[in-house]
């Protein structure tokens, strides 16, 4: 009954974000059902999953990171640096959606960038970008 609209969820062992969320009638053995649909955070993909509503299920813990896109080399890796100017070179740009990464390297040539990178599940991935002011 915690789970919300917007919220997260682990649904077939992949974090999700729940799109929608319904609630059947106690049925003749007395617990009522909840109907989750949801989409994973990483590949948009669409899943759903039924819960007693009396049973607990397992929600992932999600961060968000933004980083200020330094370098952008030939096997698509990507660096990256935080705001306390530590870098990291071992995230690959994404691959879902399907241009974004072309789009990203596009705008990369002219402008300085700011990405936002999700992380759950020990998954880490780049899902947005925005020009540095």
């Amino acid at each position: 009954g915690q789970i919300r609209k917007g919220g997260y969820i682990m649904i077939k062992g992949q974090p999700c974000k729940v799109s929608d969320v319904s609630t059947s009638k106690t049925g003749k053995h007395g617990h009522a059902k909840c109907n989750f649909i949801a989409y994973n955070i990483f590949n948009n993909k669409r899943l759903e999953d039924m819960v007693p509503s009396t049973h607990g299920t397992t929600v992932p813990v999600v961060s968000r990171m933004e980083y200020t896109l330094v370098d952008i080399d030939d096997e698509d890796y990507v660096s990256l640096m935080d705001e306390n100017g530590e870098t990291r070179d071992d995230l690959k740009l994404p691959e879902y959606p399907d241009n974004y990464a072309e789009e990203l390297k596009a705008e990369f040539g002219e402008k300085e960038l700011l990405v936002t990178v999700l992380k759950a599940c020990g998954q880490e991935q780049i899902i947005s970008h925005k020009e540095s002011q």
